[in-house]
């Protein structure tokens, strides 16, 4: 895979040491980088208010071969889209608390809906007759929220362990069979390294409940899918709130398995319970190794 070379960065880092009319041009770019993806090298001259030659000469100060190669660079810049190239008016401080509680309000009551106890059943069913469950997730919330659905299972006696490595998901996935099961977490559901481990875990006809987008291609290859919806909006200085659904969708499945077997769930707990207080003491109602 080529690594796409970052043509605003590159313009930002070099500015000060160009001439000063690549100088410019330069601010002429970075003014409105879409619209200079857009523009011919003849308006890009005029709006810089410079020669067509001192584009020609830009292109090549900034590590591009010549003004189309600059050009297809700016396409691939503007395509990140508006949101991160825009200089936008810095949020208010008293303002964006209010912001991230309603993203996280609105997401959580946007998902309710799509989680309905017969979609958590199917999903309940693979983990609970699994011979061993295996969670995946790469890469930002899903890793970290890999290791919380092994938290969540582990407490309740159900084997499993979580993996975060490209490499090691893809040995893990050529051991299993069908008896064992894989939890996959991924907003995107668009992860390359995801998409593979899950060809693999198919393949040796294991079973697969995602945590992902109910429309990509990691949720057309698994067996039951728990969707995630990743709806951003503009405010890009905040964490997405997608991974909020993605805890509510563990923490319901995790209380699907708790219930299918509750004599045995209280005793774990239980048991749990006078580890940790002979461990460190402290209120009754403490959390149970959270």
């Amino acid at each position: 895979m080529n690594t796409v070379r970052d043509i605003v960065y590159q313009i930002r880092s070099r500015r000060d040491a160009l001439s000063a009319t690549e100088r410019k041009v330069a601010d002429a770019i970075l003014d409105d980088i879409i619209h200079a993806a857009a523009a011919t090298v003849e308006q890009l001259a005029e709006k810089a208010g410079v020669s067509n030659a001192t584009i020609s000469r830009f292109a090549r100060s900034v590590g591009c071969d010549d003004t189309r190669d600059l050009k297809m660079k700016l396409a691939q810049a503007s395509a990140v889209g508006t949101r991160f190239l825009d200089r936008a008016a810095p949020a208010e401080e008293s303002t964006f608390y209010a912001r991230i509680y309603a993203d996280i309000e609105s997401t959580l009551r946007a998902h309710l809906p799509m989680y309905t106890e017969n979609l958590f059943g199917q999903a309940m069913d693979i983990v609970r007759n699994a011979r061993m469950t295996y969670v995946f997730g790469m890469g930002g919330a899903s890793a970290v929220l890999a290791q919380e659905m092994q938290s969540r299972l582990v407490r309740l006696g159900y084997p499993v362990a979580a993996y975060s490595d490209a490499v090691l998901m893809r040995m893990v996935a050529a051991t299993l069979d069908e008896r064992d099961a894989v939890i996959m977490l991924s907003a995107s559901g668009l992860t390359p390294e995801m998409l593979s481990g899950a060809r693999i875990v198919k393949q040796y006809s294991a079973r697969i409940v995602a945590l992902t987008d109910a429309d990509s291609p990691l949720a057309r290859i698994a067996d039951v899918v728990l969707p995630v919806r990743t709806d951003e909006t503009d405010f890009i200085y905040k964490p997405s709130a997608s991974r909020y659904a993605m805890m509510l969708a563990i923490d319901l499945l995790a209380t699907e398995l708790a219930m299918a077997r509750q004599e045995e769930t209280r005793d774990r707990l239980r048991r749990i319970k006078l580890a940790l207080d002979e461990y460190r003491g402290g209120p009754n109602r403490l959390p149970l190794g959270d």
